[in-house]
């Protein structure tokens, strides 16, 4: 038998990669932090134990770009459904749906995840939040920003506030009060996105007549 290709080999270390990334979200999503073992996810994945160690430094880290992970992929699915659009607020506003979106039906993950940028070590530089950051720069860029530099970390630091927000132990805000805020800075049409349903909050937007 001749020897694998390193095209080959390389496709087999991302797969392994990204079956790992999958069963954390899984089971931190299932479980919760504490309670998800390294073996545990290392056996959701298929792989062997040492393959963790190999990717990843720590389960801390682990989490973190299977959730920058799942990030970027719900945010490119919204970018890209049907019908596409290029129009730059409408891009903006599927943005913002879909990461208020994960905080709604992602809680348990979201929150470890939010927890867990707060400690020392904060973000984790990985291929996956490289991507995900490179999506969320592109829809500022394609919003119409003369100045993606400052206004990339502008919107990021108030997504991640948001999250925050509708996360919040014991005095949740309303995802929908959160979402016209956002909508109100950017200049952004309520019927933008996916809007929840309802309506936008009081003396947020005016009422369709």
């Amino acid at each position: 038998m001749s020897p694998r290709s390193a095209s080959v080999n390389e496709e087999l270390r991302r797969r392994s990669r990204e079956r790992l990334l999958q069963a954390t979200v899984e089971l931190v999503a299932e479980r919760g932090y504490e309670a998800t073992t390294l073996g545990d996810i290392a056996d959701r994945a298929g792989t062997a134990r040492g393959l963790v160690s190999y990717y990843f430094p720590g389960k801390r880290q682990l989490l973190q770009s299977a959730v920058h992970r799942l990030m970027h992929l719900t945010l490119d699915a919204a970018l890209e459904r049907e019908p596409r659009s290029d129009d730059g607020r409408e891009r903006l506003a599927r943005a913002v749906d879909a990461i208020l979106g994960l905080a709604r039906d992602e809680p348990l993950l979201m929150r470890t995840h939010m927890a867990g940028i707060l400690q020392a070590e904060g973000f984790v530089q990985c291929p996956e939040q490289q991507r995900l950051a490179e999506l969320l720069r592109d829809t500022v860029a394609r919003y119409g920003s003369a100045d993606v530099d400052t206004d990339y970390p502008l919107l990021r630091a108030l997504l991640m506030g948001a999250v925050v927000a509708v996360l919040l132990p014991g005095a949740p805000m309303p995802l929908a009060r959160l979402r016209a805020e956002l909508f109100q800075r950017y200049g952004l049409d309520w019927g933008l996105g996916v809007p929840p349903d309802g309506g936008p909050p009081d003396g947020t937007f005016p009422q369709a007549g």
